[in-house]
């Protein structure tokens, strides 16, 4: 059976890939170091069959593999040696089916503004793995770049522009969202190479906010829905409020990724989202709308925000992929709130 690799396997959107892979019928090896990410026995849903040094094994059919470990480790030495895996461990993986590389130095905007030296780690993260993929070329490699790849100038109160995917143009530049934006599109710009001189199938997506129930505290969105559960009066909101986003459900970030690969092959890259603009203000609005209270706002002009605004043009991937989102925004946050009501 051949055996896809999932990077970052245990955030938020590697662990969401590996269980869509693992209900296709898919052998899955996922990698992360749980530096950010959640250990698998709390969302993995299988038992633990055995462990191979320290190679982790879960469910019956072993078809979900998981390693514990600092992917440059790993890319390292199967640089040196592609058959490094069925040395260390007896895995017969000499080639990977898909490659799926969610690993990245993440944390949302206090990680971004806060520390942005540790965030440009991403740089060396993505080195590593082009290297492996040019060398070793997988069937087919996903490379998650960010809507923070995008001109910060297009992204202002006085300029509040939907982001098209020609809006980044490697022959005219305008500059990313801090460090994490410029390491983004510097991986885009690796993606490219990887397609044209070493013919990697290569497909990037450039996700715009996405959310889910299973997103930790850390987040807006998932961090909003508590404390509206809870009914916070007064409701602190960082900034004005004002700023907006593009927020997009999990499922149909998945949904269009894995159609994106059957598509696209070149390096191209995709917006993610659901082309609508949503501030702060209003997704509170939202949350205690459903908790059935209407408190008084409190702005912390202290708190980092980011850009204005975010959102994306999605004219590309409907005329080109056919693909609209399938779940509102109205249905995805009930879906969050109605989570975040279980865990109080």
């Amino acid at each position: 059976m051949a055996i896809h690799l999932v990077t970052g396997g245990c955030g938020f959107v590697g662990r969401n890939m590996v269980q869509r892979l693992y209900a296709q019928g898919a052998k899955v090896l996922f990698i992360d170091d749980l530096s950010v990410g959640t250990h698998p026995d709390t969302w993995i849903g299988h038992p633990l069959n055995f462990e191979h040094k320290d190679l982790k094994f879960y469910g019956k059919d072993e078809r979900l593999l998981f390693l514990k470990a600092d992917l440059r480790d790993v890319l390292r030495e199967l640089n040196k040696d592609p058959q490094w895996f069925k040395k260390q461990y007896g895995l017969n993986v000499e080639l990977f089916d898909d490659i799926f590389h969610f690993a990245a130095i993440v944390g949302g905007r206090s990680k971004i503004d806060g520390d942005p030296m540790l965030v440009a780690q991403d740089l060396s993260i993505d080195a590593e793995m082009f290297l492996y993929v040019c060398r070793n070329k997988p069937r087919r490699f996903l490379y998650p770049s960010s809507s923070a790849a995008y001109p910060v100038d297009l992204q202002t109160e006085n300029n509040t522009l939907q982001l098209k995917e020609s809006d980044i143009d490697f022959k005219k530049m305008g500059e990313p969202d801090m460090t994490y934006g410029w390491s983004k599109l510097t991986g885009e710009f690796l993606a490219k190479i990887a397609a044209s001189h070493y013919g990697v199938h290569v497909t990037c997506i450039r996700p715009f906010s996405g959310y889910g129930e299973d997103q930790d505290l850390s987040y807006p969105v998932p961090a909003i829905a508590a404390r509206a559960a809870k009914k916070e009066n007064p409701f602190e909101v960082w900034g004005t409020g004002k700023q907006g986003r593009d927020f997009v459900h999990i499922d149909d970030v998945l949904d269009l990724t894995l159609l994106a690969m059957d598509k696209i092959s070149d390096g191209r890259a995709i917006n993610i989202g659901m082309g609508r603009l949503t501030s702060f203000l209003e997704l509170i609005e939202v949350f205690t709308g459903f908790a059935g209270y209407k408190p008084t706002i409190k702005p912390l002009l202290d708190k980092p925000v980011g850009v204005h605004s975010r959102y994306c043009d999605m004219t590309w991937v409907e005329a080109n992929l056919g693909w609209k989102a399938k779940i509102s925004i109205e249905e995805g946050m009930r879906r969050v709130y109605e989570a975040a009501l279980r865990k109080i």
